[in-house]
């Protein structure tokens, strides 16, 4: 019996990026994940960096909200840490729509139902 490949969520956030683009939907990705030298780390969180912030933005309003956060995780597995936890109750607290979406299909229907409220 063959297993199928979940795509990683690094995968995943490729192709909303793509969809995004190629639907002229203004974003911008948060440079929180992935792993650096302690320099690095350093002179990021100097500059504003703050681990838990949501992987994608759609800074456009609706009429609902300000604007669209997008955490982005595997269809299966990822989990989604306190930190993040956190950041996304205080968008949603602030009049922003912050969601946890795994995988592509679901983050394409949230943008999707989301952009048709403008």
């Amino acid at each position: 019996m063959r297993i199928k490949n979940i795509p990683t969520e690094r995968e995943e956030q490729k192709q909303l990026v793509r969809y995004l683009q190629w639907n002229r939907i203004p974003f911008y990705a948060v440079p929180n994940g992935g792993s650096r030298n302690p320099i690095e780390a350093k002179n990021m969180k100097a500059e504003g960096v703050s681990a838990g912030v949501p992987d994608i933005c759609i800074p456009v309003p609706n009429k609902k909200y300000h604007g669209l956060y997008i955490e982005m995780k595997r269809q299966n597995g990822g989990r989604v840490s306190e930190k993040q936890k956190e950041w996304i109750g205080r968008l949603n607290r602030l009049g922003y729509l912050a969601v946890v979406c795994r995988g592509f299909d679901e983050a394409r229907e949230v943008v999707e139902s989301y952009m048709k409220e403008i």
